[in-house]
C-alpha cells in the first residue's frame, strides 16, 4: 500500500522530476475533474453582426447561432452581445439592448403580419402581400382626399396634409433616402425620423 505523502513530499517530487525532465503523475480527485470549466455556449456557433433596434444610437451586436445551415437545420439563437468592434458601442449594451435575445426568443413575438378590421375585435394573420395591397388602398384613397395643390392664396403648394410618416431608428441611409423620396412624391409634411434627413 503506498505511502500517503504530505504536501511537502509532493512539491519535492513534482520539482524533482520537472527537473530531470520526467512527467509525474498524479491523481486528480473526482470532485476537481467536474468542476473543470465547461466549454462556452458559444463555443461552435456561427457570429454575425446586427444592429440593436431600440433606438437610434446604432449599437452593433454580435449574434451566435448554432446550426451548420443544411436546409434541413433551423439556425437557433443562443446567444447576443455587444459587438466589441463596434467603435460606435465598443461592446457595450443598454439594459434593452442585453435583453435582445429574449426578445428575439419570445413565444409572444408577432413573426406574421396581423390584421384587425374596424370595428372588429379579433386579428387575423394575412400575408404579406395582403398587407401591401391593403397598404397600397389606403394611402391612394387618403391622398385623393387631402391632397391640396394650392393655398387660399392660389399658391402651388403640391402638399398632403392627412397622413404622417416616421421612420425606423435602425433604417440605412439608403431607406431614409427611398422613404424620402416616397414622401416628397406625395406630398407629405408631417413626417419624423430620428436621421433627420
Amino acid at each position: 500500500m503506498p505511502k500517503e505523502s504530505s504536501r511537502r513530499e509532493f512539491i519535492k517530487r513534482s520539482t524533482k522530476g520537472a527537473a530531470v525532465g520526467g512527467v509525474t503523475a498524479v491523481a486528480v480527485p473526482a470532485a476537481a475533474a467536474e468542476s473543470a470549466p465547461k466549454p462556452l455556449k458559444t463555443a461552435h456557433t456561427h457570429q454575425s453582426t446586427s444592429i440593436c433596434p431600440y433606438c437610434a444610437v446604432g449599437c452593433s451586436v454580435v449574434v451566435h447561432t448554432l446550426g451548420d445551415k443544411s436546409r434541413n437545420v433551423k439556425p437557433a439563437i443562443v446567444h447576443i452581445e455587444g459587438d466589441p468592434d463596434s467603435p460606435i458601442n465598443r461592446g457595450t449594451l443598454c439594459p434593452k439592448g442585453a435583453s435582445l435575445e429574449e426578445f428575439v426568443q419570445s413565444d409572444r413575438r408577432l413573426t406574421t403580419v396581423q390584421y384587425r378590421a374596424p370595428g372588429s375585435r379579433e386579428w387575423t394573420r394575412i400575408t404579406w402581400a395582403e398587407a401591401m395591397t391593403k397598404m397600397a388602398r389606403r394611402i391612394k384613397d387618403s391622398r385623393d382626399q387631402g391632397f391640396e395643390a394650392t393655398d387660399a392664396q392660389g399658391r402651388t403648394v403640391n402638399r398632403l396634409g392627412n397622413i404622417a410618416m416616421i421612420g425606423g431608428c435602425t433604417d440605412t441611409n439608403e431607406i431614409n433616402y427611398l422613404l424620402s423620396k416616397f414622401r416628397f412624391g406625395l406630398g407629405l409634411l408631417a413626417y419624423e425620423n430620428q436621421s433627420r434627413l
